[in-house]
């Protein structure tokens, strides 16, 4: 049988008459509670808290509040990484514009270079056909 006086650190107990009370932190009536996990301890009764479920259900309320800021704050740097990357493709595909035009005026140069090797070598085959021609008469 469980006795009138707290076992545990957080009660106190407080005889009116012939009837000793258990009171909590809170200075309120602990009500008689029974342990309901599995383990040796199951079905032993105890003092408790009398906050303990409103006590339980802020603490879960506050749980549920910290995940949500956590969720928003995740969102938030989810939405600057995609700002920072989105800069970052910007510039990038300016870089790729910038290389696309030397790219083309590389590729105008060389055709340039072709035509005039072209050119240089007509010239000079002109020039021995033309010496031939001369040799011949």
């Amino acid at each position: 049988m469980v006795s009138q006086q707290s076992h545990s650190s957080g009660c106190s107990s407080r005889s009116r008459g012939s009837l000793s009370q258990v009171r909590c932190y809170h200075n309120e009536i602990a009500p008689l509670r029974s342990v309901k996990h599995n383990g040796p301890a199951m079905g032993k009764r105890f003092y408790g808290c009398a906050y303990w479920p409103v006590f339980r259900e802020l603490q879960m309320l506050v749980f549920e509040k910290d995940t949500t800021i956590a969720q928003f704050e995740m969102e938030e740097l989810l939405e600057n990484k995609v700002k920072e990357l989105k800069e970052k493709k910007a510039v990038l595909q300016d870089q790729v514009e910038e290389l696309s035009i030397e790219n083309n005026e590389t590729h105008l140069a060389m055709c340039t270079a072709r035509a005039d090797k072209r050119v240089l070598a007509a010239l000079a085959l002109s020039w021995v056909f033309f010496a031939l021609v001369m040799m011949l008469y």
